[in-house]
């Protein structure tokens, strides 16, 4: 699993290789590194292959709200059972919470992005946009806001798409200003008001807009606040972080679609509707699938 922005060189060095992760879990390559959270890929001697494990950033492993974090995560994780969502193997709780999950083979929808020479085929945005209203149809069924939906979270696999990091879901209603993803984040979650599914289908048509485009709709820099990449012991960004002034989705509209790219006038138009600044204006998730499905 290969996500385009991981660092070479990390302030917080993770485990090396060949190093015990815990009892039967070798680590046989860092992957990625968070503000909070390391993730690796790991041997594990009791299922004879290799797993991903995500664990707390090593300065972190000690502190509460990291370790509840993931625990919460893990517990998440461990009720869903769904093709287009990452699969949780075990939550291991010594010597220090860690999530160990299926093994991923594919790249994350990020670096697929950032490393093909041409745009994604229409054809395999439109697929994995019904992937993604699959995953969250089915995470809402159980009261679950992923909040967090962006192509760095989306590993394509086998040709099945893949959710992950449930760091910062939740039920709906309200949650905390600024957690999320700064680009990726609708207007609700930047100013801290009540999210509901309206959301999610927001981070579905961000994602689809960029992976049909190449561009972000919204602030093109890579910059996070709270949730999975939240700084350390806090609960919200900070207050330059989340200024509302610094978030371009509370003060314009999206680009139409085609403004970056000629496609089907249908596709364009079930994705800007997802970035509709009022949430009661944007489709329903089902109304979104049936316009991708549609479009096949």
């Amino acid at each position: 699993m290969k996500d385009s922005r991981y660092e070479d060189v990390l302030e917080h060095p993770p485990l090396g290789v060949g190093s015990v992760l815990a009892p039967g879990y070798e680590v046989v390559e860092h992957l990625h590194q968070s503000n909070n959270f390391d993730v690796y890929y790991v041997f594990s001697e009791e299922r004879a292959c290799r797993c991903i494990a995500k664990v707390a950033r090593q300065d972190l492993l000690d502190l509460p709200t990291v370790r509840q974090g993931l625990l919460r995560e893990g517990n998440l994780l461990g009720r869903l059972t769904h093709p287009h969502i990452v699969r949780l193997y075990e939550i291991l709780e010594q010597p220090y919470p860690i999530l160990i999950l299926e093994t991923l083979t594919g790249e994350t929808l990020s670096h697929i992005i950032d490393t093909s020479y041409r745009r994604l085929p229409l054809l395999s945005v439109v697929n994995l946009g019904l992937h993604l209203c699959s995953a969250v149809h089915y995470l809402h069924a159980h009261g679950i806001l992923h909040l967090d939906l962006k192509p760095s979270n989306v590993v394509s696999d086998r040709g099945l798409a893949k959710i992950l990091d449930l760091s910062i879901a939740q039920p709906q209603g309200r949650t905390r200003k600024g957690a999320g993803t700064k680009q990726y984040m609708a207007p609700e979650q930047v100013r801290g008001e009540l999210v509901g599914p309206e959301t999610d289908v927001w981070g579905i048509g961000a994602t689809l807009y960029e992976a049909a485009t190449d561009v972000t709709p919204f602030n093109s820099e890579y910059e996070t606040t709270s949730g999975s990449n939240q700084k350390i012991g806090s609960e919200t960004g900070s207050s330059t972080e989340t200024d509302l002034e610094a978030y371009e989705q509370v003060s314009r509209r999206a680009e139409p679609l085609r403004a970056h790219r000629r496609v089907p006038a249908g596709f364009a138009q079930a994705v800007d509707a997802c970035l509709q600044p009022d949430p009661t204006r944007r489709p329903t998730l089902q109304e979104l699938a049936n316009n991708l499905e549609a479009l096949l």
